[in-house]
């Protein structure tokens, strides 16, 4: 991982550790709201790289009837990139997990099941139509997504990753 003080300002505001707790908790949100169960911690590094990349993120479906399946198959180009992109992250997301709980916004019950809240009110809203708030929305579509799979490793397999 870049130093901080070597990166862009791109990569700076989209790997900032506040960013990635709030793509995880915004995942987490969804998960337990559609599925009724906290979201399995280790999913944080499947959400980050399926929505901080454009393309992947423009590309994902606009509901949770396509499953991922289908979805891989139908955007190989998105998927080719996946497993680096995921590696990459790596260390962004694992920031942003520490951050996250150091904060309050995460919480992890004992069964390695992640619990979220996310601030809401004045002065703790995303502008409409910005790229964060972009973002942020579609980790909580891929949260509600990923209720869809019985058995957490069957989405890292699906997507060609190791957990």
């Amino acid at each position: 991982m870049t130093a901080w003080e070597q990166r862009s300002r791109t990569e700076a505001a989209m790997l900032n550790p506040a960013l990635l707790a709030a793509i995880t908790a915004s995942a987490a949100i969804r998960f337990l709201e559609a599925g009724g169960r906290a979201m399995p911690w280790y999913y944080a590094h499947l959400v980050a790289p399926l929505v901080l990349h454009r393309g992947t993120r423009e590309a994902l479906p606009r509901d949770t009837r396509t499953n991922l399946t289908t979805w891989v198959s139908r955007h190989p180009v998105e998927h080719a990139g996946f497993g680096q992109r995921a590696q990459s992250l790596r260390g962004a997301v694992q920031d942003g997990l520490r951050f996250g709980f150091r904060h309050h916004m995460l919480e992890l019950n004992q069964e390695g099941g992640l619990t979220a809240s996310l601030a809401q009110g004045r002065g703790h809203t995303l502008e409409p139509n910005s790229d964060v708030h972009r973002v942020v929305t579609r980790a909580g579509f891929v949260g509600k997504w990923l209720t869809k799979i019985e058995q957490p490793a069957t989405a890292f397999v699906i997507l060609g990753v190791a957990p």
